[in-house]
């Protein structure tokens, strides 16, 4: 009897196991080496000059394709520090703490973190 038990309490565990990574993999990111990064794996920025809580980012047309944003997947909702902002385009855009999230789109593999600093507009994005 206590082997069943210890099987089932076993089995129990794993599925709450699961079921929690399945809900982590709907936010929209992971911390890698203390910076958020995106789904897949790529440093994750923001831009000083927007402002923080504005819902809006200014970095649009030839911008954003330098320094694409976080896309949204049409049914992501907005979680804890992640907010959901409407770009000029009409797309969506994650932010995090009320700033938007963006890739720089010269950083070609997941732990690249070429884009910091740049200008001095440009910061990883950090939790």
């Amino acid at each position: 009897m206590k082997l069943l038990s210890a099987s089932i309490l076993a089995v129990t565990l794993l599925a709450g196991c699961a079921s929690m990574s399945s809900m982590m993999a709907d936010t929209p990111t992971k911390t890698s080496d203390g910076v958020l990064v995106g789904p897949d794996g790529k440093s994750l920025y923001t831009f000083n000059r927007d402002t923080a809580n504005s819902g809006k980012s200014v970095c649009n047309a030839a911008c954003a394709k330098l320094w694409p944003a976080l896309p949204v997947a049409a049914t992501a909702k907005p979680m804890g520090g992640y907010t959901i902002i409407v770009r000029d385009d009409a797309t969506q855009q994650w932010a995090y703490k009320g700033s938007p999230l963006y890739y720089y789109a010269n950083d070609a593999k997941a732990g690249d973190r070429t884009g910091d600093n740049f200008n001095n507009a440009w910061k990883l994005a950090r939790p």
